[in-house]
């Protein structure tokens, strides 16, 4: 018998929370900022997920749950759209503050690090 899905369904039987890897984590997204000059993007997810729950952003607001999937541009934010609907000057801070989103280590490959690594937005 093996170990590993016997100790997830005993798991989820006991409502133990399992670890999210993505969740707690910082996503770095570089679809198109270095190709412009400007460093990648360091999306604090665990930061927003202490504070809301996934629908706000994966229902709401219309990211996909997947990473690497939303192909957002600046002009998107700008406009309102996605990360735009709350970086709007009201609820956080605007569009035009470049270095707290585009805070990654120049050449870091896009993915998921964990906060240890990043030590959140602009602390690399």
């Amino acid at each position: 018998m093996n170990l590993v899905p016997c100790a997830l369904v005993l798991a989820l039987g006991l409502g133990v929370a399992m670890p999210a890897a993505a969740e707690y984590a910082d996503v770095v997204l570089d679809r198109a900022s270095t190709k412009n000059g400007m460093r990648p993007v360091v999306f604090p997810h665990w930061f927003h997920r202490i504070r809301f729950r996934c629908k706000v952003c994966h229902s709401e607001l219309g990211f996909k749950m997947r990473a690497g999937s939303n192909a957002i541009q600046m002009n998107d934010i700008i406009e309102g759209r996605f990360c735009g609907m709350c970086h709007n000057g009201q609820i956080a801070w605007t569009p035009d503050r470049c270095d707290l989103c585009h805070s990654g280590k120049p050449g870091v490959a896009p993915g998921i690090y964990g906060a240890s690594e990043t030590k959140g937005p602009g602390k690399w």
